[in-house]
């Protein structure tokens, strides 16, 4: 008969579980703001993150690997990070826990097996930090701000120079834009600290200077008068959506690229993990990073067409209002979006089945799409309907998306979850671009239709993959170990 612990053991046990995640934590910190590796585990983030929620995530593994990690093995590998020499990088604390339980790697030999599992990490070019504008300061501009902030580390990547403004800036105006930052409904308290600075016109974010400028027109901004050069201009208005009227921001002094956090016409809209590679970032200077829907649902067609093929299909988005609808009854120039957003079901349109084909040409004309926005103002679900090539089973689906999960280069996009409890407000603040419901998925009998619902955080999780493109476009992306 196994030994059942005692109630004092299992304190004990809990207590040591709790000290062990509180030594990770200051590896965590110390990794990131003084040698600008960030620590992740299953691609959750670590930096700030609180012992007992680092205790929580160990499930994560359960579902990812045959054995299950507990706190001391993550820990065991951090600590022989911190004795190696590191350039900056963002490594899966979690995945490489498990290639050194996999390999019964011992202690002794820990530092050695890290180091050739981690080759070409020292061997990347030196990062040239590049300064960001974000141009537009709404729900998607605050999210990328707070990202942007708590990415600064050592200052080695993006760093957050500007904010800008249609509005004037005056003292109120200031007050009331670092309270929108400092807590928000949906995504609660910014951990860091805000502070406004009326007589310059900036935001100190964690003591970090942030001019807050306001313009009409993007063309008449001098951005190296602040001292910004070769600057990411990311546009998150949505006022500007052509390469036009997006060139306008290549006008002003101080701006190097552009980039459009909505879909976007006569430029290249982009889906990082799936098409980044296909653009020129010598030649081409303005991008989109398409629509939330268009990130949550290109990275599972992506995988489904490499593997199985897809011959047709149809997208339906369960999405959560936005501002662009009415909070009560009232005139609008769309059709439905006039009635009150929090109280209705709205059918409106989307153009996601389409943008998809600029993403993956081999979809042309292959998919339809249509949208209903329902009484949440956070956390969508796409519903994807479709025909494929060849045939398959809901286990070998699912294993499919479980592996492009875990293994390749659309591990940061995809997240699969087999918990049958899986609900909306579940998925708020997650990084993934998509996540899987697996206990959901359907497939007919003769083994050709099949039906995947994919969750995604249109707000969060969409901010970490134009996060992730802006990274890419100028340059600044890190060594990677997933």
């Amino acid at each position: 008969m196994s030994h059942k612990p005692s109630f004092d053991e299992e304190i004990k046990s809990y207590q040591a579980q709790q000290n062990a995640a509180v030594s990770l934590i200051q590896i965590v910190s110390n990794l990131w703001y003084n040698q600008a590796v960030e620590l992740v585990f299953f691609r959750n983030q670590l930096i700030d993150v609180k012992s007992s929620s680092i205790l929580n995530l160990l499930s994560e593994s359960t579902v990812l690997a045959e054995k299950p990690l507990n706190i001391f093995e993550i820990l065991h590998a951090a600590q022989a990070l911190e004795r190696l020499p590191l350039s900056p990088a963002r490594i899966d604390i979690g995945k490489l826990a498990l290639q050194i339980k996999k390999y019964h790697v011992d202690h002794a030999q820990l530092v050695n097996f890290i180091r050739d599992e981690l080759k070409g990490i020292n061997q990347q070019q030196e990062l040239k930090p590049r300064d960001v504008v974000l141009y537009g300061f709404g729900r998607i501009g605050r999210l990328l701000a707070r990202e942007l902030i708590n990415k600064a580390g050592s200052g080695q990547q993006l760093r957050l120079r500007a904010i800008v403004t249609r509005d004037a800036n005056d003292a109120k105006s200031l007050l009331k834009r670092a309270t929108l930052l400092k807590t928000d409904s949906i995504h609660g308290e910014f951990e860091g600290k805000v502070r406004v600075d009326a007589e310059n016109q900036s935001l100190i974010i964690n003591g970090i200077t942030v001019h807050l400028i306001s313009a009409k027109q993007p063309e008449d901004i001098d951005y190296t008068a602040y001292g910004i050069q070769d600057a990411l201009v990311i546009d998150n208005t949505g006022a500007f959506r052509d390469k036009q009227e997006l060139s306008r921001h290549l006008l002003s002094k101080g701006t190097l690229q552009v980039l459009l956090t909505a879909p976007g016409k006569g430029i290249p809209n982009i889906v990082y993990a799936v098409n980044e590679k296909d653009i020129d970032l010598q030649e081409q200077h303005i991008f989109s990073a398409a629509s939330c829907t268009t990130n949550a649902i290109s990275p599972i067609l992506a995988v489904l067409e490499n593997k199985i093929g897809i011959e047709k299909g149809h997208i339906e988005t369960i999405h959560s209002y936005t501002n662009d609808q009415n909070l009560v009854d009232n005139m609008h120039k769309k059709s439905r979006r006039g009635r009150a957003a929090a109280l209705n079901m709205v059918i409106t349109e989307t153009g996601a089945g389409s943008a998809v084909s600029k993403v993956l040409p081999s979809l042309a004309g292959k998919l339809t799409s249509n949208a209903i926005r329902v009484p949440v103002p956070n956390g969508s679900l796409a519903i994807l309907n479709l025909e494929t090539k060849s045939k398959i089973t809901v286990d070998e689906i699912n294993e499919l998306l479980r592996a492009a999960s875990f293994h390749g280069e659309l591990v940061e996009q995809i997240k699969f979850s087999k918990d049958n409890e899986l609900v909306s407000s579940d998925i708020i603040g997650s990084t993934a671009a998509s996540i899987v419901d697996a206990p959901a998925t359907i497939v007919s009998a003769d083994g050709r239709n099949v039906i995947l619902y994919v969750w995604y955080d249109n707000e969060y999780g969409y901010s970490h993959q134009v996060m992730r493109l802006s990274r890419h476009i100028t340059g600044v992306r890190r060594y990677t170990y997933y």
